[in-house]
């Protein structure tokens, strides 16, 4: 007897690496790049849909290790502490195998108080802090909706994380106007204490549909601030990590010529679920949840309350979805000599600057993969002379001889 395609198992996804969950698409500030398209809108989700969030994921069959819980898409702490709380007990109530879920707080910190600082100090909870250097850079993109600077109000944030000794690590937007200053924000982040930094650039996305970093010349820019920069937390005492050149350096070092390329998050299909403050849910790259998308008929696959993984993922609209961005992925692959180190590039980008998942470099690529990529050589490479003494015989030399 000959099998029916039908027969055929479901595919497997994920496993689940990133839950985005946002609790309000509202953001109590208004910046010059943000993505959201819905950020004066007050609505936050309610303690049934958080229940129903945590009962889709755990009972989807994606969760089979550790993952991360990011509160985003919106400013979370413009919600009570006692909102996370009842998240909290809802996530225990569904976690009945007691998997390790890491709590993760992205915010503008304007909203950081005592109260806050007794919450966030709990084990497994993690902070990240978006502040895009001094007041000449940070106040020019990072503003109220009267037009006033937010700057005062994040250190005052900072100050208070300092001060009750919670770890966190800063995001930092770049911008054209900061390609000109690497010493400022090294002077910056000393001046306030900050220990680990991770560099944005400015993309474009969702209704943010043009970026300064799209002048010409701006690889080369990108690329002397960059080294620039490292140079300066690399001799810092401690050294202070920076995540590009880190994410960087360990793809490079772990990718061997002829072994597995790097397997991208954003492009694996439930490696990330999206859930915003009504319960609709996607995969893929966050920024894509909510957008109308009309030739896709949206991003938005289901709804936690009433749409099943399985149900999902055998419909014809997800289908569409991932067979174009695996011909995307495909068409990197082929054309790309820097794709092993990345793994295809995300597909809110590629949406965004071309309006098709079925394509290859975007602003993105250009600056956070393969500039980053071609920096973290260069000081691998100087890293391994002074070790040696002489040439390197490395991974960092061999994918330099390749690809010069």
């Amino acid at each position: 007897m000959v099998a029916s395609p039908h027969d055929a198992p479901m595919p497997t996804f994920g496993p689940l690496e990133l839950l985005v969950v946002q609790p309000t698409p509202f953001c109590n500030i208004d910046c010059s790049y943000c993505y959201l398209p819905d950020r004066q809108s007050t609505r936050r989700m309610s303690a049934d849909v958080l229940d129903q969030t945590f009962r889709w994921v755990f009972e989807s069959g994606l969760v089979h290790q550790p993952f991360t819980l990011l509160w985003h898409a919106g400013e979370p702490l413009v919600l009570p502490v006692a909102f996370y709380e009842t998240a909290g007990e809802l996530l225990r109530k569904h976690n009945v195998a007691g998997v390790p879920v890491l709590q993760s707080f992205q915010t503008n910190a304007t909203r950081i108080d005592p109260g806050w600082c007794e919450f966030l100090k709990r084990p497994d909870m993690h902070l990240g802090v978006s502040v895009d250097g001094p007041d000449f850079l940070h106040d020019r993109h990072r503003r109220t909706r009267q037009g006033r600077g937010t700057l005062d109000r994040v250190l005052r944030g900072i100050a208070l994380l300092h001060e009750h000794q919670i770890p966190f690590q800063v995001i930092t937007v770049l911008t054209a106007d900061s390609l000109d200053y690497p010493d400022e924000l090294f002077d910056f982040y000393q001046a306030n204490g900050i220990r680990s930094v991770a560099f944005n650039v400015e993309e474009v996305e969702g209704p943010h549909t043009a970026s300064s970093l799209q002048r010409a010349g701006t690889p080369e820019r990108f690329r002397r601030f960059l080294a620039r920069f490292l140079g300066l937390a690399r001799s810092a005492d401690p050294p202070i990590p920076v995540r590009e050149f880190d994410t960087s350096a360990a793809a490079v070092l772990l990718t061997r010529p002829g072994g597995p390329d790097l397997r991208a998050q954003e492009n694996t299909p439930w490696a990330i679920v999206n859930v915003d403050c009504g319960g609709n849910f996607s995969t893929y790259s966050p920024e894509l949840l909510g957008v109308p998308g009309p030739a896709y008929g949206g991003f938005t696959l289901g709804n936690v309350a009433v749409d099943s993984l399985d149900v999902v993922v055998a419909s014809a609209r997800f289908r569409q979805l991932q067979d174009e961005i695996d011909r995307g992925v495909a068409m990197c692959r082929d054309g790309c000599k820097y794709f092993r180190f990345c793994g295809g590039g995300p597909p809110g980008n590629k949406y965004f600057e071309h309006g098709t998942f079925a394509c290859t470099e975007t602003l993105f690529c250009r600056l956070h993969k393969k500039v980053c990529i071609d920096v973290a050589l260069d000081l691998l490479e100087q890293d391994a002379r002074a070790a040696t003494s002489a040439p390197s015989t490395g991974p960092a030399a061999e994918l330099e001889r390749a690809h010069p």
